[in-house]
């Protein structure tokens, strides 16, 4: 179902949230959605199940616009891209049938699980990249294990992207790591992953939840500028000292709101 919800002050704020979440979403190669589920919840005190599809939504353009200025840049490995994004298809489908199996209390806590779990896995995350710059040239692994991975972290993402309207960046970014790929090629390509897996979702939830358009429409006022800005800021950032600082800080973040989000269960 889809509405408009009335009109709030606070919603003045959501430009300008969304405007951080679309730049560093695009930076950081997961379109940022992870963060507009928690800011609908605990800001907006927006239904669980609402906030999911409407997350989902806001995310859309994000993905849209970051992708296609990665891909401009060269950032983007179209044949790894679609060999992960055809597997997250399938599990975005299911990832939205299991939200709606999900009460709004467990869907709360279960999230605040996984955000845990991605603040830890951006600090191994933190780790192989420095890995990944240090071996430029490596042995191509054989199709068969390359097809495996795409299909299971793939698979994996898209799950977690319908179940909880977010941009099931963890298992991307792991999957293209362990495929060895330069950090840029990581950054871009997942949010082209991202896109893909968000799309189907939405077409899911828009069958089964609902969709706030208000909320959509303040969000992603100051998220398509984001996202716009952010690959060409990106393109300039040189991969060294402050990386993996940047990591651990977001890591940290992630960890937060995991908790804030089981506290307010």
């Amino acid at each position: 179902m889809i509405f408009y919800s009335s009109y709030e002050n606070i919603y003045l704020i959501l430009p300008v949230i969304g405007f951080v979440i679309g730049l560093f979403g695009t930076m950081l190669g997961g379109g940022g959605g992870f963060f507009f589920l928690p800011v609908l919840t605990l800001l907006l005190g927006v239904p669980a199940h609402t906030a999911v599809a409407t997350s989902l939504a806001a995310t859309l353009p994000i993905g849209m616009v970051g992708s296609w200025g990665h891909y401009k840049k060269g950032n983007i490995d179209l044949k790894t891209g679609w060999l992960f994004a055809v597997a997250g298809i399938g599990g975005a489908l299911v990832g939205a049938y299991l939200a709606k199996l999900i009460s709004e209390q467990q869907l709360k806590v279960l999230f605040g699980i996984y955000s845990i779990l991605i603040a830890v896995n951006m600090l191994v995350t933190a780790v192989r990249k420095k890995q990944a710059e240090k071996h430029k040239q490596i042995k191509e692994e054989s199709k068969t294990v390359r097809i495996g991975k795409g299909s299971f972290f793939g698979l994996s993402a898209g799950m977690i992207a319908g179940t909880f309207g977010t941009s099931g960046t963890a298992p991307v970014i792991a999957g293209l790591f362990s495929m060895r790929l330069p950090v840029k090629l990581v950054v871009g390509t997942s949010l082209l992953i991202v896109l893909v897996n968000t799309i189907f979702a939405v077409g899911a939830h828009f069958l089964m939840g609902s969709i706030d358009l208000t909320l959509i429409a303040f969000l992603t006022s100051g998220s398509v500028l984001g996202a716009f800005v952010g690959p060409r800021l990106f393109s300039k950032v040189k991969l060294e000292k402050s990386e993996s600082k940047v990591h651990y800080l977001y890591a940290f973040i992630v960890a937060a709101i995991g908790i804030a989000m089981i506290i307010n269960r």
